[in-house]
């Protein structure tokens, strides 16, 4: 097998390992409350300890993968997120949960920022539409596999389970990954952006913080001001330092590109809306209407069922029509299955759920292949793990 089909093979584990732990993460919050003795806040910290540290180095390991190899990164990233969920697993209190799902945010941003810029340097043409099909396939799989897994492990077995099933997927990946995947670069790298890498992690963590405080403390609290003001301040300068630095980790000029502006935006809608939405479904759905993991599981089927048909279509169609004719309509449909889910009341039952769960699945899997394409679709290849 041609050595592009075993980095296809490595991306796809990678990211199915990725995926299926978000899923199941959120079917088994009021397990792990329950088990961890952990309050709302803290529970929620484990969904944001994963997402703030991903967020916060996703820039930067994009382009530290382009400076000193993308296959070196997305090794360590396989590392890092297999150790990170097997320290989950261990965890004996919130805390050390909360950390150690920080810990897999950083695996998972090294892997994420890495993985579509591997496929993008191994496929060429016709194959790079099916190889983004096929990764288009897989992160059907995983959100249906996800809820339906952890349902499974949290009712028949323990919440720690969920971090487990990612080990022997973790060290296959990372097999395949030193052993056939073949290594790129750019052929000119610029060296290492410190100052905005320090400003926009810093910016980013003030930011999410003060979010998650403000819920906590209302948005007059002087510390959420405090956050509020300094992520404002510290992104400043990161654009700051972005634009007048020669080693700018960040090519501000891909905004002038209107595809990637346009995509940025609508990526930023599809994870903002739809997937942000399932933690508190997931919590409606148990601690409200009483029902249990895999009950919750089965029920989030409804939607997974339907994203996976629409990624194959959506991967398929990327080298055929523009990508806006797949984004919009898939915006649409999300944004209309969202309006659909509104207007629960307390004597509402799961199944008001159903219309707006089977359009939002359908919406967001006919975008995010699209999107992926994009990214490395409007630069050129030595900045594919930047874009």
């Amino acid at each position: 097998m041609e050595r592009k089909w075993w980095t296809l093979l490595a991306v796809c584990l990678g990211t199915f390992m990725l995926l299926v732990d978000v899923t199941i993460v959120n079917v088994a919050l009021p397990s792990i409350q329950h088990d961890l003795h952990a309050s709302f806040s803290q529970l929620q910290w484990v969904v944001d300890a994963y997402a703030l540290s991903l967020a916060a180095l996703l820039l930067t390991s994009g382009s530290l993968a382009d400076i000193f190899g993308r296959r070196l990164l997305f090794a360590i990233g396989l590392a890092v997120f297999t150790a990170g969920s097997l320290l989950c697993a261990l965890a004996a209190d919130p805390l050390f949960l909360v950390l150690s799902r920080a810990g897999q945010g950083i695996g998972g941003a090294i892997m994420f920022a890495t993985s579509l810029a591997l496929l993008a340097g191994a496929f060429r043409g016709r194959d790079r539409g099916t190889a983004l099909a096929i990764w288009g396939a897989v992160t059907g799989a995983a959100v249906a596999v996800g809820p339906v897994l952890g349902g499974v492990i949290t009712s028949d077995w323990t919440w720690r389970g969920i971090f487990y099933v990612n080990l022997p997927i973790g060290v296959l990946a990372m097999a395949v990954t030193l052993w056939r995947v073949a290594e790129s670069r750019d052929p000119q790298p610029r060296g290492v952006d410190w100052p905005g890498f320090l400003s926009f992690t810093a910016a980013l963590i003030a930011l999410v913080y003060g979010l998650i405080r403000a819920g906590e403390q209302g948005w007059g609290d002087h510390g959420v001001l405090a956050c509020l003001v300094a992520a404002a301040v510290l992104l400043a300068v990161f654009l700051g330092v972005e634009r007048f630095s020669r080693r700018s980790m960040f090519d501000l000029s891909l905004f002038r590109v209107p595809t990637f502006g346009g995509a940025s935006v609508a990526a930023f809608a599809i994870n903002g809306c739809v997937y942000a939405m399932l933690l508190y479904i997931v919590l409606y759905l148990q601690d409200l209407l009483g029902y249990s993991a895999l009950q919750t599981g089965l029920r989030l089927l409804i939607m997974s069922a339907v994203t996976l048909p629409a990624a194959i279509v959506s991967g398929r169609l990327t080298s055929h029509v523009p990508v806006r004719l797949l984004v919009g309509p898939g915006l649409a449909l999300s944004g209309i299955g969202l309006l659909l889910m509104s207007g629960l009341h307390p004597g509402s039952g799961w199944t008001h759920l159903i219309p707006g769960l089977l359009l939002a699945g359908l919406g967001s899997g006919l975008v995010n292949p699209a999107l992926a394409s994009t990214a490395v679709g409007v630069v050129p290849p030595r900045a594919a793990g930047m874009a």
